[in-house]
């Protein structure tokens, strides 16, 4: 192992470590690296109680360095130096002190935290740092390692960022843990409610456990329901016989029918009525039998069915949420801000793929196929309050191209729609004051009340209590000793 005191190195081929559970401190994350675009999405790893060490271009004689990895779930991946061009070699001197990255500019290249140009800085989870030109740092908390996984296999896996065979990007630690829980639901072979917001990618999700399913050769049939029109739900669902209701109707098998074998994807479950959800409940405990309208003989359907909402469960049918046996959480932005540098890079590619004219300025890059971006770019998406998560991420980024003037894509619109906690630009006190200006903070019993009514969830508790990220509840917990 090589002697970097406050990082962790276990070669540079990756090898298997401890499946222990680590606790999370913080960590930088290359958030936008201009002359070496591949790298987005490692991180560089600190350990409590180890001294400072330095961030810069290229190796240097002697211990003491930040040394970035390429994390995944039971290998940690020891990467090249740093090349970007307009670093020093000594550009930052960093130290991990509690729950903040204590940072300070060493070197030639200016560094703005914030976007506020600073000597020096306190990053807390959720905080950019900007080495300007040369590189964006994303503070973010991360565990020593990623535990193995307990269902899928590291065997096959895509090239670090880049999306999966299901098509899934993101190299955090929510998305390792849902592709193990994806295979594991593929093996399971129950009825599956989906949960996750809306954009967040849950069919996305069901279809890659049909594709991992032992149902993989049978058919994949997908609906909306909330696009179904009321009066015609139930021949969608169920199907007809030639000539009903209408003469000269064809014979249809609906979806119950066409998913004979498969699996049955229905989105926004929750949307149909209640008499509908009563009957999709009997066709679940007869194993698969029912009517298509107009038939007197029963028909028999041996399908999956995967139902997605993004409501809570309760407003499910009490006995309908019961068939749905197993739970399949899709995680929001929020609960994996670290992959939004990868799924920019991701969905700037698609974009350049489905309409080569209008992205064709901004691949002035050397890079092939990769469009040019500005830091701003990165750093407002990094802060904006997603609603629509994936989808909305997507619509920014067309937005940006539309408004951007020259030959690389940059945020030129209003501030981001966030109101997180600002990095504490030393000195402290300016901080401190600065915090006197703002909402006050809950109070330890109004956490852990919000915390026990939401189930231990911290997204949704910080959103429960207002708070604009979950790493200020974070902040908060560890303050009043609360365990997440």
């Amino acid at each position: 192992m090589a002697d970097a005191p406050s990082t962790l190195d276990v070669g540079t081929t990756g090898e298997f470590v401890s499946g222990q559970r680590d606790e999370e401190t913080p960590a930088l994350l290359i958030a936008w690296a201009p002359a070496e675009p591949e790298r987005v999405g490692e991180v560089a790893l600190f350990e409590p109680g180890a001294g400072a060490l330095i961030l810069g271009r290229g190796e240097a004689a002697g211990s003491g360095r930040v040394i970035f990895y390429r994390q995944r779930p039971g290998v940690l991946e020891r990467t090249a130096p740093l090349a970007s061009p307009g670093l020093s070699r000594e550009q930052l001197r960093v130290r991990l002190d509690g729950g903040r990255l204590r940072v300070e500019r060493l070197g030639k290249c200016a560094m703005e935290v914030r976007r506020e140009r600073v000597e020096r800085a306190a990053l807390e989870p959720g905080d950019t740092l900007r080495l300007v030109g040369q590189l964006l740092l994303y503070c973010t908390l991360r565990p020593r390692h990623l535990a193995p996984l307990l269902s899928a296999s590291l065997a096959g896996a895509p090239a670090f960022g880049a999306p999966d065979a299901h098509g899934i990007v993101g190299e955090s630690p929510a998305v390792w843990r849902l592709r193990d829980r994806l295979a594991w639901i593929a093996k399971a072979d129950e009825h599956t409610l989906v949960l996750g917001g809306s954009g967040s990618g849950k069919e996305l999700c069901a279809r890659a456990v049909h594709a991992l399913s032992a149902r993989a050769r049978g058919p994949f049939v997908a609906r909306n329901a909330a696009t179904i029109p009321q009066g015609l739900i139930d021949a969608e669902l169920f199907g007809n016989v030639k000539g009903y209701p209408n003469p000269g109707m064809p014979e249809r098998p609906g979806l119950i029918g066409a998913a004979d074998g498969g699996t049955l994807f229905l989105d926004e479950i929750g949307e149909l009525p209640e008499g509908l959800q009563a009957n999709l409940l009997r066709v679940l405990d007869e194993g698969g039998e029912y009517h298509a309208l107009g038939a007197s003989a029963a028909k028999r359907s041996r399908f999956r069915l995967l139902g997605a909402t993004n409501r809570d469960p309760a407003a499910l049918k009490h006995d309908l949420a019961a068939r749905l046996v197993l739970r399949l959480s899709v995680p929001d932005l929020e609960e994996r801000r670290d992959d939004i540098p990868l799924l920019t890079r991701h969905l700037l590619r698609r974009a350049a793929a489905k309409s080569p004219e209008a992205v064709r300025r901004f691949e002035t890059s050397p890079h092939a196929g990769e469009p040019r971006i500005k830091a701003s770019l990165v750093e407002h998406l990094l802060r904006v309050r997603y609603t629509t998560n994936i989808r909305e991420l997507a619509a920014l980024l067309w937005r940006a191209m539309s408004e951007s003037a020259g030959d690389a894509i940059e945020w030129r619109g209003g501030p981001a729609a966030t109101g997180s906690v600002p990095a504490s630009s030393e000195p402290l006190a300016s901080a401190d004051a600065a915090k006197a200006d703002e909402a006050p903070e809950p109070s330890e019993a109004e956490i852990r009340a919000s915390l026990e009514r939401h189930q231990g969830n911290i997204v949704r508790t910080a959103q429960a209590l207002g708070l604009s990220s979950r790493y200020v509840l974070y902040r908060l917990m560890r303050r009043y000793g609360i365990e997440g």
